[in-house]
């Protein structure tokens, strides 16, 4: 047996040798054939190519590789093109954030699955049924290796997801609840209550949301429609702290969230803290005690105190000039528009169509609730007539405290100041930007059609991770948004004034340019212009199934390129 000589059938491969002498740089680029002598690789040489331009060298490392090469003088033939660049980007997101390993450390189908839903949620939001339907127009089953799902995979994929949950760091945390309607009557969850959504005579499911200071989700729960406010802040409070071990953390809630039940729950439990606001009847109190003084409002819009009724407590009193004239032209405005109405009402007891003291209580009833002003009218109601009358001094009363609200907290001075608290508190609108996220066009959590509670728990779950992504992927994309990019300012501008945009903003604004005069975009408009990037499938027409076939993708535009290269910039 002769050994030591390769077999004709061995593979063939171009190498590239590199060698520095004298500070001058030498290459050498050899065919080679490996094969195996005594359970050993070898190599043997068959030519040297290093005469050769570096572009036939190319073509033929290309050949040696198995890739389909077509002459350029051949025609070629698109057979399918799928829309790439805003998978690109949202995948680059997603793995810069790590998604990936949070949900699963090792590759699997479920995880593939997941991640496909993500980035589906994110670039077209609709059903299972119809996500596995629409993805393959874009190159995105195939970037995960996912063409082949089916419906019933998703739903498996979902329940494998519930039991995932992303971990929290401690720090300021904010905290609020919304709801989202049914279709359909069969979820456990779904129960009648207070309906955010405008929609009347429908189910609906409550979920809370918790966010770090700058509106990143840490955490989302799912409670029954019927659940009040109050009740869903501590069950969170010990979800977040069991679960991630987070001993410490400020809690920040508004007026109807952290009440004074809540208040004491949170004192019962060490590390808590909280940042919420009085109600307006506390405020009302405190200016009739003469501890808040409105005179003080005319030198500063913000002012400490301290009151015995909230021992362990600093208030922090703020009056907003512009808030004040739109609480004063929305109270005008609602009682006008009651005025004339109940004139209308007394005109018909006049020619007779209203008769009784009954009915027309009924009648008058329905119009001062509508506005919801009745504290502001004094009805005499009788079986033949009707009147009314504004009572000025309720009016006046209120008026007094238009644009005028007390943040309280637990907190002392020495970890937060007066302005920096009243910053925090108002850093729940992040929670609200967050819902308004969820539930509208950018990610379309309702309506739910889930019937099973996993699967409503694990889709505002999929949704919340959808919103993670996206909040920082607008975070990277402000230079070409109409967002503001100057953010610093918000860490030191007047907590109480209304929020000003910075000079560059409201030149995109109303351009709609930005400065190298290319078009502002929205979140949406600006994944819409990165879907044009194309992957297409070409192949030399006229040879059959054995046509040899190659993918092309469409070069990015500047526009384009310079939003998948601040991708690059996110961070965890």
């Amino acid at each position: 047996m002769v050994t030591g000589v390769p077999r004709r059938g061995a593979a063939v491969h171009v190498v590239t040798t590199k060698r520095r002498y004298k500070g001058k740089l030498y290459q050498t680029h050899l065919l080679r054939r490996s094969y195996r002598d005594g359970g050993k690789v070898k190599n043997e040489t068959l030519g040297n190519l290093s005469h050769l331009p570096e572009a036939v060298i190319d073509l033929i490392r290309r050949a040696l590789k198995g890739e389909a090469l077509v002459p350029a003088e051949e025609r070629f033939e698109v057979v399918r093109s799928a829309h790439h660049g805003h998978v690109r980007a949202v995948l680059s997101a997603l793995r810069r954030l790590g998604l990936e390993r949070l949900l699963a450390a090792r590759p699997c189908r479920e995880r593939d699955l997941v991640v496909a839903m993500l980035v589906a949620r994110l670039l077209e939001p609709c059903s299972k049924l119809a996500t596995t339907r629409w993805w393959h127009v874009t190159t995105l089953p195939a970037q995960l290796g996912v063409e082949d799902a089916t419906e019933d995979e998703l739903y498996a994929a979902m329940d494998w997801l519930l039991e995932r949950q992303l971990a929290a760091e401690g720090g300021l945390a904010l905290f609020d609840l919304t709801s989202s309607y049914f279709e359909g009557t069969c979820c456990p969850l779904a129960a009648r209550g207070h309906n955010r959504d405008g929609k009347r005579n429908k189910l609906q499911v409550n979920y809370g949301l918790l966010t770090d200071r700058a509106g990143r989700p840490i955490s989302v729960s799912v409670f029954s429609g019927n659940t009040g406010d109050p009740k869903t802040l501590v069950p969170e409070v010990e979800k977040i702290r069991q679960r991630f071990g987070i001993e410490s953390f400020v809690m920040v809630g508004d007026r109807g969230m952290i009440a004074q039940k809540q208040i004491d729950a949170l004192r019962e439990r060490p590390g808590m803290e909280w940042i919420t606001a009085l109600r307006s009847d506390a405020i009302r109190e405190l200016v009739e005690g003469g501890q808040l003084q409105l005179g003080l409002f005319d030198e500063r819009n913000l002012f400490e105190l301290r009151h015995p009724d909230y021992p362990g407590e600093r208030l922090v009193a703020c009056r907003n000039p512009e808030l004040a004239k739109l609480r004063a032209h929305k109270r005008q405005s609602l009682l006008e528009a009651t005025t004339k109405e109940l004139e209308t009402v007394r005109g018909m007891v006049t020619r007779g169509r209203l008769r009784g003291a009954g009915t027309i209580g009924v009648r008058v009833g329905r119009v001062v609730n509508k506005y919801k002003v009745a504290k502001h009218f004094a009805l005499d109601i009788r079986e033949d007539g009707f009147d009314y009358r504004l009572r000025e001094d309720p009016v006046a009363a209120e008026a007094a405290l238009d644009g005028i609200y007390v943040v309280r907290t637990s907190l002392p001075e020495e970890r937060l100041d007066a302005a920096d608290t009243v910053r925090s508190y108002k850093r729940l609108s992040d929670v609200e930007r967050a819902f308004r996220s969820l539930k509208t066009v950018d990610l379309e959590v309702r309506p739910i059609r889930h019937w099973s509670e996993n699967r409503v728990r694990a889709h505002i779950f999929l949704c919340t991770l959808a919103y993670y992504v996206e909040w920082h992927m607008i975070e990277a994309w402000r230079p070409l948004l109409f967002a503001d990019e100057d953010q610093e300012a918000k860490a030191t501008r007047d907590p109480v004034a209304p929020a000003q945009r910075s000079r560059k903003a409201l030149q995109k604004v109303h351009t709609k340019r930005l400065e190298d005069g290319s078009l502002v975009h929205s979140f949406h408009t600006l994944l819409k212009n990165l879907a044009g990037i194309v992957q297409n499938l070409c192949r030399v027409p006229g040879n059959g199934k054995d046509a040899a076939s190659f993918t092309l993708t469409t070069q990015p535009t500047p526009e384009q390129e310079r939003a998948l290269s601040l991708l690059a910039t996110i961070a965890v």
